[in-house]
């Protein structure tokens, strides 16, 4: 695979995951890094609409930790949720055979926490031979180390860094379009 295919994402080849941004997890974690959280997973959940991208959501143990937080349960409301107790997602095999699916080798992580359900569903989908960028200011944390040492662990073991915007302007390529004139403004 050349340097160009694994960092450069192609909207035809992506899928969208968001991992776990569930109501009471959220009260745990820093509100203003939440608040920055559930803003940039909109954005990629509005964009992945708008450019037909399909999108993956997980909820670890619905029971205890409640639902995907309202806001983005509206803008992912096409997209499939899948319960899980495993921390990572690939310990779903409903979440396995819904990614093989969609057909795709790249895969877009957004979610929590990073250094338990991101992280080992990181390792996992690239052990599977998969592409992996991980969004990493639409990732988080309760502790601002873990998150740190989770995105140091996932980039070593091939996941490519990368921000909500980076992914937005991949998937736009050039200015001037209808595309970019919608999408642009919701980094704006």
């Amino acid at each position: 695979m050349s340097v160009k295919e694994t960092y450069f994402l192609d909207r035809n080849n992506a899928v969208l995951v968001v991992i776990d941004v569930q109501e009471k997890l959220c009260l745990a974690m820093d509100e203003t890094v939440l608040a920055q959280l559930v803003k940039n997973c909109g954005i990629l959940l509005d964009a992945a609409a708008e450019l037909a991208l399909p999108v993956l959501i997980t909820e670890q143990y619905v029971r205890g930790l409640g639902a995907t937080v309202v806001e983005l349960q509206e803008k992912g409301a096409a997209a499939p949720r899948f319960e899980k107790m495993a921390f990572s997602c690939c310990g779903s095999s409903e979440f396995v055979e819904a990614l093989k699916a969609t057909g795709r080798s790249q895969v877009i992580i957004t979610g929590m926490e990073t250094h338990v359900c991101v992280l080992q569903t990181v390792i996992e989908l690239l052990d599977a031979g998969l592409t992996v960028h991980i969004v990493a200011d639409a990732v988080m944390s309760r502790a601002k180390k873990n998150w740190h040492t989770a995105l140091q662990s996932m980039t070593a073991a091939g996941a490519v860094p990368t921000s909500t915007e980076s992914v937005l302007f991949q998937f736009l390529k050039v200015a001037g379009s209808d595309e970019f004139k919608k999408l642009s403004k919701l980094v704006r």
